[in-house]
């Protein structure tokens, strides 16, 4: 498992990269572009992607902004390249679920003899995670009334909301700083966003 992580870091570290990102997201586009023609599911999802972008740009169109040649292209390739990043992250994410499934799988099962190298993998994580919280433990205080006032809770529940909790905070979060932008617009640039929203509706 060292040799393995050893071998990935480098890939991992590049696959975070921003640029690197968005270049494997312009990359997928012009292959759904390109190569939907030969193929049934890829012209299924060209068309589905195609379709969206222009149900986005003709709602923000009609509703919000009057967009011309220039603004209407740049919002059009904007728009598609976020549903696509969008949709790679939540590929990505399913997958980094399953994985994560197969593994614990493996270690449960004692699959290929992995339950030694998973298990010894986890430990230096979990005592990694346990360092910051051991370093300001009291003189005073036992290390087993320690752990089970703060990193064992009661229950066996997370120490932390729950999922949908946690989804819920991140949406309202990003609907505030979505109503603070438009603000900021209608108040200090020569754009009236709000007045236009709200003589939309």
């Amino acid at each position: 498992m060292g040799l393995i992580r050893l071998i990935v870091a480098p890939i991992r570290r590049l696959a975070s990269s921003r640029l690197v990102q968005l270049g494997v997201v312009v990359a997928v586009i012009l292959v759904l572009e390109n190569l939907s023609d030969n193929r049934l599911v890829l012209s299924q999802i060209a068309d589905a992607l195609d379709q969206a972008v222009e149900g986005t740009v003709q709602l923000v169109s009609d509703h919000l902004l009057r967009l011309r040649t220039f603004s209407k292209s740049l919002l059009t390739d904007s728009v598609m390249i976020v549903y696509v990043y969008v949709i790679c992250l939540v590929i990505f994410a399913v997958l980094r679920y399953a994985v994560r499934l197969f593994i614990d799988f493996a270690g449960l099962t004692n699959f290929l003899w992995l339950r030694n190298t998973i298990a010894r993998e986890r430990g230096i994580a979990a005592y990694r995670a346990w360092l910051p919280l051991e370093r300001i433990r009291p003189r005073d205080c036992p290390q087993e009334i320690w752990e089970q006032q703060f990193a064992w809770p009661e229950g066996d529940k997370p120490p932390y909301p729950p999922l949908y909790w946690r989804i819920l905070r991140e949406v309202l979060a990003c609907v505030m700083l979505i109503v603070l932008v438009a603000v900021l617009i209608q108040l200090f640039t020569p754009f009236p966003l709000l007045t236009r929203i709200s003589g939309r509706i």
